[in-house]
C-alpha cells in the first residue's frame, strides 16, 4: 500500500464513511422519547428548579425569606444588647488561642525564611535559578529525544 498524504487520506476516509449504510433508530426510540417528555411535564413545579416556579410563589418566597432573615438578625441584636463584650472577647480568646499560636509560629517561620534568604548573595540565587532552568531544559530535550527515538519511528 502506498503512503498517502494528508489530503488523500482525508478523501479516502470521507468516501469510505459515505459508502456505509445509514443506521436506523430503534423502533422503540420514539415512544421512549415521548414518554420521557410526558414524564418530565408531569413533575410538579415545586420539584423543579427556581426558574420554573410561578412568579407569585417566587415573590412570596422572597418576601418570607427576607422577613425570616430580618427577624433572626433582630433577635440576635436584641439578645446581645445585655451581654458584656469583654466577657465574650475573653471567652473567644480562650477558645481561639490555638489559632493565635499557629499564626505566631507561621509568622516566625516566614520571618526566619526572609532572614535566611536575605543573607544569601544574589549571585548565588541567580546561579541556582539558572542551574534549575538549565536542568529543566536538558530533561525536556532528553524527553523529546527519547519520544522521537522510541515512539515516533515505530
Amino acid at each position: 500500500m502506498k503512503k498517502l498524504n494528508e489530503q488523500e487520506l482525508e478523501q479516502l476516509i470521507h468516501s469510505t464513511l459515505r459508502s456505509l449504510p445509514a443506521r436506523r433508530a430503534p423502533r422503540s426510540l420514539e415512544s421512549r422519547v415521548l414518554a420521557a417528555i410526558e414524564q418530565q411535564a408531569m413533575i410538579p413545579w415545586y420539584h423543579k428548579s427556581w426558574s420554573y416556579w410561578p412568579a407569585a410563589i417566587r415573590a412570596t418566597f422572597l418576601v418570607l425569606a427576607t422577613g425570616v432573615t430580618g427577624a433572626v438578625v433582630a433577635a440576635f441584636s436584641l439578645g446581645l444588647n445585655g451581654v458584656e463584650q469583654s466577657g465574650v472577647v475573653a471567652q473567644a480568646g480562650e477558645r481561639l488561642g490555638f489559632f493565635t499560636s499557629i499564626y505566631h509560629v507561621a509568622a516566625w517561620i516566614v520571618d526566619l525564611g526572609a532572614q535566611v534568604i536575605g543573607r544569601i548573595p544574589p549571585l548565588w540565587l541567580y546561579g541556582g535559578a539558572a542551574t534549575v532552568a538549565l536542568m529543566y531544559a536538558t530533561f525536556f530535550g532528553l524527553g523529546a529525544f527519547a519520544y522521537r527515538t522510541l515512539y515516533r519511528n515505530s
